[in-house]
């Protein structure tokens, strides 16, 4: 980013923090990409609340932004071993944050399997969580009672647009590399699996490209939106991905399970919108298939009579070139710091939230303030 575009952006989130800024600022832990734009909003979390320690996706880190970051808080690695093992979870916070009252600001529901022991055992108080993906989303709604407030903004109508561009970035690095190998989109039937915010933009954008779009989901509702929409909608989810020359995970759950890939036709394209230990089981792979890389950020998994593609190791593809969605994303962000807020006030019951309308819609008065040039 341009210095002043780096000034500008600093200058918005420190409007939106002086305006949700919490009275007795928690603690917090944030989970986050590492894209070159992203210490801005660090710097907006660190304002906002005491910033513990930043928990970098692994998958997408951009070096300079990194360092840049751990000049304002403590960065660790990230996995999903480590907040799996209630004790590790337990000892990891205590070690970042004891007797704190905490947020912990999610991507991806990583603290989901050990929230409730976390909440037991930790000796601060859990103020509660903000997740910003729809599979976190479902990872936290998914558990049986939840501990402690959860607000979601993955369902926000200012995720919408960035939800959009999403879509937008991963057809574009999904042909980019095709494209590697000298193929092409066109005359190659694609199915799209997951017909969620990023699953419908993926196929609009395909289907506007000239691609013949198919759409498998296990959601009846989807399917019928798929429906009118005018896609092609697979009863046989074997056969649609026996008929496909790409095949393109949006689900945020798992998509393809390893008995899956055999039923894929030779030379199909397997791509992906989320980390591959999500979307893929590809440990389970048999070992008959042999790994070979055919162009960059391309692995061809061969056996006797079978082959296929996977793009970017079955992580989120767009992430190889940038995965940028310009400004947008900021309307996000700022809603994540209007959540803290929320969280610090201590009325909330235990279970799923989302942040006001009133909220919402100061942060998107003050982006356009900004960013509407």
């Amino acid at each position: 980013m341009e210095s002043f575009e780096v000034a500008r952006l600093d200058t918005y989130f420190s409007k939106i923090t002086s305006h949700f800024r919490p009275d007795d600022l928690p603690a917090s832990v944030l989970v986050t990409h590492l894209l070159p734009e992203r210490p801005s909003f660090v710097r907006a979390v660190n304002a906002a609340s005491t910033l513990k320690a930043v928990l970098p996706k692994p998958k997408s880190i951009a070096p300079a932004a990194k360092r840049e970051v751990e000049t304002i808080a403590q960065c660790d690695d990230l996995s999903r071993e480590l907040f799996g093992d209630a004790d590790k979870t337990v000892e990891y916070f205590e070690n970042r944050a004891a007797g704190e009252r905490l947020v912990l600001l999610d991507v991806g529901g990583y603290f989901a399997p050990t929230l409730t022991a976390l909440q037991d055992r930790f000796s601060g108080t859990i103020l509660g969580v903000i997740e910003d993906t729809e599979n976190g989303h479902k990872r936290y709604a998914e558990l049986e009672k939840l501990p402690c407030p959860v607000i979601s903004v993955a369902r926000s109508p200012l995720k919408d647009p960035e939800d959009f561009l999403v879509g937008q970035s991963v057809v574009f690095s999904t042909e980019a590399l095709m494209r590697g190998r000298g193929d092409i989109l066109h005359g190659r039937p694609a199915l799209v699996i997951g017909f969620g915010k990023l699953g419908s933009s993926i196929a609009r954008l395909l289907h506007a490209k000239g691609v013949q779009v198919t759409v498998y989901d296990i959601d009846p509702i989807r399917r019928t939106q798929a429906l009118s929409q005018g896609f092609t909608v697979a009863r046989d989810r074997d056969r649609a991905l026996r008929n496909a020359g790409l095949v393109l995970c949006a689900t945020g759950a798992l998509s393809l399970r390893a008995e899956d890939f055999s039923t894929l036709r030779n030379g199909a394209y397997v791509a992906t919108v989320t980390s591959s230990e999500d979307e893929l089981d590809l440990a389970a792979l048999p070992a008959v298939y042999q790994r070979n890389a055919d162009g960059a950020h391309i692995m061809r998994y061969q056996t006797t009579g079978h082959y296929f593609y996977l793009l970017n190791g079955g992580n989120a593809v767009n992430f190889l070139h940038g995965a940028s969605v310009g400004p947008f994303i900021f309307l996000v962000q700022a809603e994540i710091l209007a959540a803290i807020r929320m969280l610090t006030r201590g009325n909330l019951d235990h279970g799923m939230h989302e942040v006001s309308a009133a909220d919402r819609a100061v942060i998107a008065d003050t982006w356009l303030t900004y960013f509407n040039r």
